[in-house]
Order: C-alpha cells, then structure tokens, then sequence
C-alpha cells in the first residue's frame, strides 16, 4: 500500500513538473503570438486596401480622378486632444486612487494619484498648447494685438 502511494505521488510530481513547464512556455509565447496575429490582420487589412485601389485605378481613364482615390485612402492624422485625454486620464487614476482606498494597498491609491497628476499636466497642457486651426488662429491674433 504504502509502494502505491509513493508511485502515485511520482507521477503527480511529474505531471506537476510538465504543467509548470508548459505554463511557462504558454506565459512566454502567448504575447508573441498576440504581436503576431495584430500584424497578420494589419498587413492582410492594408494589402486588401491596396489591391481594392488598383482594381479601380485600373478601371478609371482619368488622371485626376485617380489623384482624387488617391487622397481618399490616405490616412488623415487627427492632431492629439490633450483636454481628452488630460480627462480621461485623471479620471482613471481616480478611479485606481478610490480602489486602493477600498482595498486596502496604500502602493495602489500613490500608483492612482500619480497617474491622476499626469491626467491634470496633460489637461493643462491641452489649454496652453491649442490644436485646431481655429484655436491657433485666435492665439495668433491675441499675440500680435
């Protein structure tokens, strides 16, 4: 009786040993392969995109309606909107600062109120440096009076 149990415990301690590895290899490779499948789909998305414009290009005789598709896929940037960002920012780390509060880690509610000092700078920094053109325009014109 007592053999089988030793023999038992053997083949716990093995199986234990294989599933800490494997769950090592799974903790290593599953961010490479979330990387992966971003790019896949990204390349996949942007060669579909490409060969859509060169179906119609090929279909159109004029140049400047060619230039016009052309335009039209490109990709508009969009200027940052701190103020957005500033909230949304400040508002997590209160969030984080009242869960630490809750919980009970004093490390959780400095990590929200850090975070929350970073939304505030970014707030601020979105009224002192205008984005859109409207907003630069009437900084110009302040300026120059």
């Amino acid at each position: 009786m007592d053999i089988d149990l030793d023999l038992q415990l053997e083949q716990y301690e093995g199986l234990l040993g294989l599933l800490s590895a494997l769950t090592g290899w799974v903790v290593i490779l599953m961010p490479v392969f979330i990387v992966w499948v971003v790019f896949y789909y990204n390349t996949k998305t942007n060669k579909d995109k490409y060969e859509a414009m060169v179906s119609i290009a090929s279909n159109l005789d004029n140049p400047s309606d060619i230039e016009d598709l052309l335009e039209n896929f490109k990709d508009k940037k969009k200027p940052i909107d701190f103020r957005r960002n500033g909230v949304i920012t400040m508002f997590i780390g209160f969030g984080l600062f009242l869960f630490g509060s809750i919980t009970g880690p004093n490390i959780l509610m400095g990590v929200g109120a850090l975070v929350c000092a970073i939304g505030v700078g970014s707030l601020v920094a979105g009224y002192i440096y205008p984005n859109e053109s409207a907003e630069i325009s009437k900084a110009v014109e302040k300026f120059e009076e």
